[in-house]
C-alpha cells in the first residue's frame, strides 16, 4: 500500500538555516560552507542510495558539484533574511524497485522544476532515501530559489 507524505519548506537565513548544511544532510555528505568557514559532515547518515544535481539548459556545468552550487547560492545572497532555496520531500511508491523510483523521481524533478514548466529553470539537488528496515522510500530535493541562466550565479526570476 502506498504511503502519502509531502512536505515543502523554505531554507532561509532568518530561521538560521544554511543551504550548504541542508544539502550535506540530504545527500549524506561532508560539505564545506565557505560563508561561515565550517564543515557540515553527515557522512554517517544512512539510507541515501541515489544523489545527483540536475541542471537546466544553459546552467554552468560547475554546478553539478554540490558544494560549488550551494556555496554559490549562499554567496549570491547578502541579506540576513534571504530565502536561499526550497526543500521538497515526498514518499515514493515502495512497490517499485529502487531503479524505477530513481527514474520516477528524476522525471518528476525535470518536468516540474528543471524543465520549461511554470516552475522551470531551477537547479535541483535530488536525493533518494531508503533506510534499511524502513517501509518508506522517499525523495528530498533542494531547489534553487532562483533560476539558473548562463551566468555563474543563480539569478532572480
Amino acid at each position: 500500500m502506498a504511503i502519502f507524505h509531502f512536505s515543502a519548506k523554505v531554507i532561509g537565513r532568518s530561521s538560521g538555516r544554511s543551504a550548504v548544511a541542508a544539502a550535506a544532510y540530504r545527500a549524506g555528505e561532508r560539505l564545506h560552507d565557505e560563508r561561515i568557514d565550517r564543515d557540515h559532515d553527515f557522512t554517517n547518515k544512512a539510507g541515501v542510495f541515489h544523489s545527483e544535481v540536475i541542471l537546466p539548459k544553459g546552467a554552468p556545468e560547475a554546478f553539478t558539484d554540490r558544494a560549488t552550487l550551494w556555496n554559490a547560492v549562499e554567496a549570491a545572497e547578502k541579506r540576513k533574511d534571504a530565502q536561499l532555496a526550497r526543500e521538497v520531500e515526498f514518499a515514493l511508491p515502495r512497490e517499485l524497485s529502487k531503479k524505477d523510483n530513481v527514474r520516477l523521481a528524476r522525471e518528476f524533478v525535470k518536468a516540474e522544476f528543471v524543465g520549461a514548466g511554470p516552475f522551470g529553470g531551477m537547479i535541483a539537488d535530488l536525493n533518494v532515501h531508503w533506510d534499511i528496515g524502513e517501509d518508506e522510500i522517499s525523495m528530498s530535493i533542494g531547489i534553487s530559489a532562483k533560476t539558473a541562466r548562463r551566468s555563474h550565479m543563480p539569478t532572480s526570476c
